[in-house]
């Protein structure tokens, strides 16, 4: 995540604009997003064969959602690429990891500054609403092109009798954010006021 935040700098230093940045980070963004996979399968099978943690599931969900955009979505429809949408929600993904993964590193070390503690639980309050706003945008994006195109959609009759209309399931997609987005929302809002308390209480106590 460190390649594509330099990436994305040195492309915008080099172009003056920020529009069509998109394409200086397009490799090592499909393939560290789609790396993820792996590490969400790893933390899922973690807790199998008992019950999977609600905080798991929203995360797989999360992982899930940002390789669909990355794959079925931005890499599909090749008109979208150069919409600012792109660029939001693929910035508010890259601080977010970097935040994350050092996070979980500094916690590894038994070393963690306070300041990436704070980071972590703190500047999510505006950046899963900046990626969720970039996700929504592309794909509201894509949908007319998706629709002239036909792209992964399958009409009857077929010998299969199975129709399926990818137009349709982006709106369904879409839809699926009301429920899904603010139970991790306020997950992590949660997990905020726990953790940071904590921290605090512990400072007094020191």
């Amino acid at each position: 995540w460190l390649v594509i935040a330099v990436g994305l700098v040195r492309a915008y230093l080099a172009k003056g604009s920020y529009h069509s940045l998109y394409y200086s980070i397009e490799k090592p963004l499909k393939f560290f997003q789609t790396g993820a996979l792996l590490e969400e399968y790893l933390l899922i099978a973690k807790y199998l064969p008992g019950i999977v943690p609600s905080s798991v599931v929203l995360t797989a969900f999360q992982v899930m959602s940002r390789v669909f955009l990355t794959w079925a979505v931005t890499h599909s429809v090749k008109e979208v690429q150069t919409e600012d949408s792109v660029l939001l929600f693929v910035v508010a993904w890259t601080i977010t990891e970097i935040i994350r993964y050092s996070f979980y590193t500094f916690s590894l070390l038994n070393h963690l500054p306070y300041l990436i503690k704070w980071a972590r639980y703190t500047l999510f309050i505006v950046l899963y609403p900046m990626g969720v706003s970039g996700e929504l945008l592309t794909i509201y994006a894509a949908l007319p092109f998706v629709r002239q195109s036909g792209l992964y959609s399958i009409s009857l009759p077929n010998k299969y009798n199975f129709s399926f209309d990818y137009y349709t399931f982006l709106i369904l997609v879409m839809i699926s954010y009301i429920p899904i987005f603010p139970q991790l929302y306020f997950h992590m809002l949660h997990q905020r006021r726990k953790v940071l308390s904590h921290t605090e209480e512990h400072k007094k106590a020191e």
